[in-house]
């Protein structure tokens, strides 16, 4: 049996529990560092990185996370999820000061599609993901707007378009909402990440 964290602090905590509880995973909401014993895998969820940044604070969350992801605990970060895994952000000002969970070597850009009235689907091509276009949900989402090397992009809004899906190792991040949608396959890409 996969066991599962999500980060309960704020966000779409519940919609990354249905999906991951559906696909057979165990699953634990993790609020302190002492949830995060005996994890497969855990997940940033989509939210407001700065609300999750400054709760992580106060129990000292994010450093022990950032621990067991340099000891090799996959993770899988949705929109704010995104923002906290990247080892630079743009327009970060708001964390300065919060430990972060980074590893993921991008530059992210907070809100970089425009605020809530700018929210959008779209159709995306995902690599690692067959089938149909995947159905993305974009809600003040960020954009990656610089990589290194080591990480791969999995999935952009266009040809040309910004890129809004990386995967670095055990470090799965899309700019997009997986968990609003009916659709389970990039959560069923984590869990094989998660399996080995």
């Amino acid at each position: 049996m996969t066991t599962i964290g999500v980060v309960a602090l704020q966000g779409a905590v519940s919609e990354h529990v249905a999906m991951l509880t559906g696909l057979g995973a165990t699953v634990r909401q993790i609020r302190t560092p002492d949830g995060l014993d005996g994890l497969d895998g855990l997940v940033l969820p989509g939210g407001e990185s700065t609300a999750m940044a400054r709760a992580a604070a106060k129990v000292g969350l994010f450093e022990q996370v950032r621990e067991r992801r340099e000891s090799g605990l996959p993770i899988f970060g949705t929109c704010a999820g995104l923002i906290l895994l990247a080892e630079r952000v743009e327009d970060g000002e708001a964390l300065a000061g919060f430990a972060t969970v980074g590893g993921l070597d991008i530059t992210a850009r907070r809100n970089a599609f425009g605020g809530q009235l700018a929210s959008f689907r779209a159709g995306l091509d995902v690599q690692g993901v067959e089938g149909p276009a995947f159905p993305a949900v974009f809600i003040r989402a960020p954009q990656v707007v610089a990589v290194e090397a080591s990480v791969q992009v999995l999935a952009r809004t266009s040809a040309d378009g910004p890129i809004v899906a990386v995967r670095q190792g055990g470090l799965l991040a899309t700019s997009f909402h997986p968990e609003l949608t009916a659709d389970d396959r990039l959560h069923r890409l984590f869990l094989s990440i998660c399996r080995g």
